[in-house]
């Protein structure tokens, strides 16, 4: 199991069986998700008017995850996310659009 979220960094965690995944919105892993998605500010527009895909979101979390295992696919990520449900995965998807905002 991962360590707790760090409010301060802007981390964010999601509870899902066997765990918690630990996300960090770096720079790095910012740029990452906005070559694969296009614009942030887009993305976070989109996720105001309740217009965000699930594919968007598994792709920010990706990108912003820490504990980042090797072995472990986007395909085996997305579906551990899918079992842990919508309702584990909004609190993470709020900090981090407002981490997108807000800057830290």
């Amino acid at each position: 199991m991962s360590r707790p979220a760090n409010a301060l960094r802007g981390e964010a965690t999601i509870a899902v069986e066997g765990g918690h995944i630990l996300l960090r919105p770096t720079f790095s892993a910012l740029v990452a998700c906005e070559e694969e998605l296009g614009p942030l500010f887009a993305l976070v527009e989109r996720a105001a008017a309740g217009g965000l895909k699930l594919s968007e979101m598994v792709s920010l979390f990706w990108h912003c995850r820490t504990d980042a295992d090797a072995e472990a696919t986007r395909a085996d990520f997305s579906e551990t996310l899918t079992q842990a449900g919508l309702a584990a995965m909004t609190p993470a998807l709020k900090m981090l659009l407002g981490q997108i905002l807000s800057g830290r």
